[in-house]
């Protein structure tokens, strides 16, 4: 009997990946009608897990924000 490895396995692996390692996704998109362009988009989304933003220095200001309005807030319960 030979292991074997579901869909779903894939899945969680293609998502842990980008959570640990990043995916940078670019789209130009073009939104036309009648063969005349109405409105033209680019794209940019970064995604990965925080702990990945932060070490490039993204949202590191979002980040500790967050971080201190939860110890304030955990500090207002214990009171």
């Amino acid at each position: 009997m030979r292991p074997t490895k579901s869909d779903d396995d894939a899945l969680v692996d293609l998502v842990d990946v980008i959570l640990r390692k990043g995916a940078v996704i670019e789209a130009d998109v073009v939104i036309a009608v009648a063969d005349i362009p109405l409105v033209g988009l680019k794209l940019r989304a970064a995604l990965a897990g925080m702990t990945t933003m932060t070490e490039y220095g993204i949202f590191e200001d979002w980040d500790e924000a967050q971080r201190l309005r939860n110890r304030e807030t955990a500090g207002q319960r214990l009171e």
